[in-house]
């Protein structure tokens, strides 16, 4: 993996480091947040990731496709064959949020929808998560895919147990058992990620000159990612507002 420590690495940094640094990031692992802003920012981001989840597997398949037509006809059928694993996994975070709604409404008032909850108008960063994935497919730079899946699997490794561990400590393990998308990620995408690695190591190989574009596409994705984070806990803050000024 020497070309894509030398070559690659070097320019997805700043975006990683974002995962420690980033202002929302931080709040969301302090131990003193509270537990009623840490359970809505959970059934926010559940609720809202079947719109970034659902196409993955399309994504994937897409990519391979393209690869194969610019003549990577090893790496794109890897890609189409890795594509089948990721169908359906939308369906967890719907799970997940209808479980986490349950939970809320034996608990809380006002009551929540969950059909409402699915419904909500895409924030920005939904939307340009997905058009970044789009545009990438279709540019001239597909590869640029592998990138995204690798720095977004890097986000579940790094992020992902902080965030189990902090619902468990602020919420208990009966609420951290019902986030069954996030204990698979962060489970699973240690694999995948050496899958990517592999990968983007081979393109690499055959295009050293693509690496900091491959690299600067998966580094968008991180930094979008963690700003649709953030999108949920201000959203979730804000509809707990008139709560707070109630109580």
């Amino acid at each position: 993996m020497e070309l894509l420590k030398k070559l690659y690495e070097p320019h997805t940094l700043l975006a990683r480091s974002r995962l420690d640094s980033d202002s929302s990031i931080r709040r969301l692992l302090d131990p003193s947040l509270k537990p009623i802003v840490l359970e809505r920012f959970l059934i926010e981001w559940m609720a809202r990731a079947s719109y970034m989840t659902e196409p993955v597997d399309g994504w994937i398949r897409r990519t391979g496709q393209r690869c194969i037509e610019q003549g990577m006809e090893r790496l794109g059928q890897s890609l189409i064959t890795h594509a089948k694993s990721e169908t359906g996994h939308h369906l967890m975070t719907i799970e997940d949020a209808r479980a986490l709604v349950l939970h809320w409404n034996g608990r809380h008032t006002p009551q929540l929808n969950m059909e409402q909850l699915l419904g909500q108008t895409p924030t920005e960063s939904m939307k340009e998560y997905r058009q970044l994935h789009e545009e990438t497919i279709e540019g001239p730079y597909p590869v640029g895919q592998i990138s995204i899946e690798r720095e977004i699997g890097f986000l579940a490794v790094h992020f992902g147990p902080r965030m189990m561990k902090q619902v468990e400590n602020v919420l208990g393990k009966e609420v951290a058992d019902k986030l069954t998308f996030l204990a698979e990620h962060v489970a699973v995408d240690v694999g995948h990620t050496l899958l990517n690695e592999k990968m983007l190591e081979d393109a690499i190989t055959r295009s050293p000159e693509n690496a900091r574009i491959y690299a600067e596409t998966g580094a968008r994705a991180m930094t979008t990612y963690i700003r649709f984070l953030g999108d949920c806990l201000h959203i979730a803050e804000d509809l707990l507002a008139p709560l707070r000024a109630v109580a």
